[in-house]
């Protein structure tokens, strides 16, 4: 979920303040549209045009590579499409009014629920493309356990260390108040200081072949990055899955209805959202067209679908 990166060690801390209540508070920054586009796809014939501005949320990867892959198919079909970063507060205040025609990474039933009350009458979902979005605890993928219930007995095997994010996030709270006494996990150390911490300690054992128990969420670039594995929560003390939706202005599916259909439409599976977050981790604002146009191309079928 989260920020243009530039490096491992430099993944955001916003990154870790998002998921399910992770954020403690949004920022009113903005910035201007983007107008940067690729054009990487092959179209047999162009769609009715028009301008279209989607709104990216700061720090979130998801957003970022949704709409990077958005805006590159819908620009070869002959829209104009420009990207406007902004943080979830003046995104949805954006929407309602009409400012940006789409976004497409609202999380429910709970994560941007405040919203959904707030400016639910003035914006329109057009549906979800993703479901699989979640608080987890995450392992090395071979590492000796598969479930939280398990992870107190095998303690030693990960340096009796939980590796958390940032003290105040709704993830660490979750651990703390859920997981840790709900799985007698109190005798650990539950370590919390950043997400780039986080991300710099998972690299490390990582490369160095060592357990590690971390504290993460889905959509994550860090899944298509390393070989990891969640740990079962049978508990359910990180809370159920969400789906994240896109929602449009009042008026675009009229306006442009086979943009509406075909986002109406999308879906992206993990394995795809994974690669392009991590193909766009760590690269600069400036290398996004080429990026994208480098993995559309060597995702050609399944992108042409998109609009089929």
């Amino acid at each position: 979920m989260f920020k243009r990166t530039t490096a491992i060690v430099a993944a955001t801390a916003a990154a870790g303040l998002v998921l399910a209540g992770c954020s403690s508070s949004d920022d009113d920054a903005t910035t201007e549209p983007s107008t940067s586009a690729s054009s990487t796809t092959d179209s047999s014939a162009m769609a009715e045009g028009g301008d279209i501005t989607m709104a990216v949320f700061n720090g979130w990867d998801e957003s970022l590579a949704s709409s990077l892959l958005w805006q590159s198919v819908l620009n070869e079909k002959g829209y104009n499409v420009e990207l406007a970063y902004a943080d979830p507060a003046p995104v949805f205040q954006g929407v309602a009014d009409g400012d940006y025609d789409l976004v497409t990474d609202v999380w429910l039933p709970k994560t941007h629920a405040e919203y959904i009350d707030t400016f639910g009458d003035d914006i329109v979902d057009l549906g979800h493309w993703f479901d699989k979005a979640a608080l987890t605890m995450a392992v090395n993928a071979d590492a000796p356990i598969d479930s939280l219930t398990e992870l107190a007995d095998a303690a030693d095997e990960f340096d009796n260390r939980i590796v958390g994010i940032e003290p105040g996030a709704g993830l660490t709270g979750a651990v703390e108040d859920g997981a840790i006494p709900t799985y007698g996990l109190e005798g650990m150390d539950f370590i919390t200081s950043s997400t780039p911490a986080m991300l710099a300690e998972l690299d490390k054992a990582q490369s160095d072949g060592e357990n590690i128990v971390v504290t993460l969420w889905e959509p994550h670039w860090a899944y298509g990055a390393y070989d990891l594995k969640n740990l079962e929560d049978p508990e359910g003390t990180l809370g159920d899955a969400e789906q994240i939706h896109t929602y449009s202005r009042t008026g675009f599916a009229e306006d442009m209805p086979d943009v509406a259909a075909w986002i109406g439409n999308f879906q992206m599976d993990s394995d795809h959202l994974y690669d392009l977050e991590n193909a766009l981790n760590g690269a600069d604002e400036g290398d996004y067209d080429s990026i994208v146009s480098d993995w559309i191309a060597a995702n050609q079928e399944w992108v042409d679908a998109l609009t089929a």
